[in-house]
């Protein structure tokens, strides 16, 4: 009778662990099946927009010269339509175009416009650094409501036909406008401070 005993005993033993056995064939599988899908939901995440893409502006980190924080302060007045009496022919006699030449700096992200040769047909040279040297392929002005506007288009890895279209403002000694970021499709109010 004890014989008989312990062969009872063994045999749950043995099923149990040919069941043990049997299931740890599928642990690599499962366990892959779990890392693939961690990697997917970490890339659905990285790519959606987050909730600090509003158009307050994206991060810089991600987004090439995208104003990093919305501060109102550091919006220039100069961005409000001019005073229609401030605008007049004698400011329009006093602007002159080769104003529009130096090295600018946009004080948000430490990006340089410098603007060189203007020429009085419209045409100027144009260099932008972001600090690296980001192709210019269109740059020019032109007198508009009485005001000198710069228009620069930029096309490079990052910055597929993003433009800069400004207004300088003489009172101020500075450059005011709009920056379209393509990759993103979104227009952020920006200034130029003239670097001395």
């Amino acid at each position: 009778m004890a014989a008989k005993k312990r062969t009872r005993k063994t045999k749950p033993v043995e099923k149990k662990r040919q069941r043990s056995v049997s299931n740890t064939r599928w642990l690599p599988w499962i366990g892959g099946a779990v890392v693939l899908a961690a990697v997917v939901a970490a890339l659905v995440i990285l790519r959606s927009p987050s909730s600090n893409d509003a158009p307050s502006g994206p991060d810089v980190s991600s987004t090439p010269d995208a104003p990093s924080t919305r501060d109102p302060s550091s919006t220039p007045d100069a961005l409000s339509a001019p005073d229609s009496a401030a605008v007049g022919k004698g400011d329009t006699e006093e602007i002159s175009f080769e104003r529009l030449a130096g090295r600018w700096l946009r004080p948000d992200g430490g990006y340089i416009l410098e603007i060189r040769d203007v020429q009085s047909n419209g045409t100027l040279e144009a260099a932008y650094y972001n600090p690296r040297s980001i192709n210019v392929s269109r740059a020019e002005w032109q007198l508009e409501g009485g005001r000198l506007r710069v228009f620069v288009v930029l096309n490079d890895i990052n910055y597929p036909g993003s433009t800069y279209t400004l207004i300088y403002f003489p009172d101020q000694d500075r450059l005011a406008g709009v920056y379209f970021q393509a990759l993103q499709e979104q227009n952020f109010e920006v200034f130029f401070v003239r670097q001395e």
